[in-house]
């Protein structure tokens, strides 16, 4: 398991955010996203992805319901795209509207082990202890309205705090004034990869499906039709994931679309790659039946070892599986 050693914040306003609003807004996105939502109260919330007709994945998001309005947390510079895509599905008789809030709000998220009582010296309760629960908050130093949401976009605990735009500096003064240190977007993808989390244009694109990218916990299995529901409960029915998303552990850098390969065979790519003090760490894409974590492959002059994810589930697929023999 990766983790903070410290308590630490990024600034993550740069992360897309949509508010769904509309008496239709819990019926559209259970039709149009892969988890379900019917079911879920104010105060609650989920991951879900958002997949083309073929279940070939757009953008993992975290999802914020609350009393007359659903909060979409979506990965940096897609909200746009996000939303052009949502309304294609929204018709006459639908009651729902879409409206980016990036450009108005801020997203700060803190992390580490002692985040609970930063927490209480900030004067913000804490949520309900299910993941994605969250609680409009005033923050008395402030006098500011934040939402306190139960996660950081890693398999890290945290919190994510949310609120008009103009109130981000403050807050972003006041957590630096406590010497809670302020991680670095290089910092943030050394802890993405080697915490698993995929993103767009990297491990989520329209070659790959949420069940490849190890999201099974944002799948919902039960529920009725939505787009891209038939090509995922095939895959699921049938078993017929055929490449999986890994952690590598390499000896040294290579490009982030290196293929990866046993005794000569292709076996996957890797898709993103990063080097930290401790080594060199990839996340990628491996064949199925090639096996799993303590799998050596070839990658350009080097080699990389399947390791496991934190963030990732891996639904029936057994990661102990023997590596198949390259021809």
């Amino acid at each position: 398991m990766v983790e903070v050693s410290t308590t630490a914040f990024i600034d993550r306003s740069d992360w897309g955010r949509i508010q769904i609003t509309g008496d239709d807004r819990l019926r559209f996105l259970h039709n149009q996203t892969t988890n379900a939502f019917e079911q879920l109260a104010p105060g609650q919330g989920c991951e879900t992805v958002l997949v083309t007709s073929t279940a070939r994945t757009l953008d993992l998001v975290s999802a914020y319901v609350d009393n007359s309005s659903v909060l979409l947390m979506v990965s940096p510079g897609m909200a746009d795209e996000l939303i052009a895509w949502m309304d294609r599905y929204i018709f006459f008789a639908d009651k729902v509207n879409l409206s980016n809030q990036t450009e108005v709000t801020f997203a700060i998220t803190i992390l580490g082990p002692e985040t609970d009582q930063l927490l209480t010296k900030l004067e913000l309760p804490q949520p309900d202890t299910a993941p994605y629960s969250h609680i409009l908050a005033n923050w008395p130093a402030g006098n500011v309205e934040i939402q306190v949401v139960r996660e950081t976009g890693l398999g890290i605990p945290g919190y994510t705090l949310i609120g008009a735009k103009e109130h981000g500096p403050a807050l972003q003064n006041w957590l630096i004034e406590q010497q809670i240190s302020c991680l670095s977007a290089q910092e943030w993808e050394v802890l993405r990869i080697r915490q698993g989390r995929p993103m767009p244009g990297k491990e989520l694109t329209d070659k790959d499906n949420p069940l490849e990218a190890g999201l099974w916990h944002t799948v919902s299995f039960e529920k009725g039709c939505y787009i891209g529901q038939e090509t995922i409960a095939r895959l699921n029915t049938y078993q017929g994931v055929k490449k999986q998303l890994w952690g590598f552990k390499l000896d040294k850098l290579v490009p982030a679309d290196a293929a990866l390969s046993l005794e000569g065979a292709p076996m996957g790519k890797i898709t993103s790659v990063v080097a930290d003090d401790t080594g060199v760490w990839g996340l990628g894409y491996l064949r199925t039946k090639a096996g799993g974590a303590g799998l050596t492959l070839e990658v350009e002059d080097t080699t990389a070892e399947a390791i496991d994810l934190p963030f990732l589930s891996r639904g029936y697929l057994d990661d102990s599986q023997s590596p198949i023999t390259a021809p």
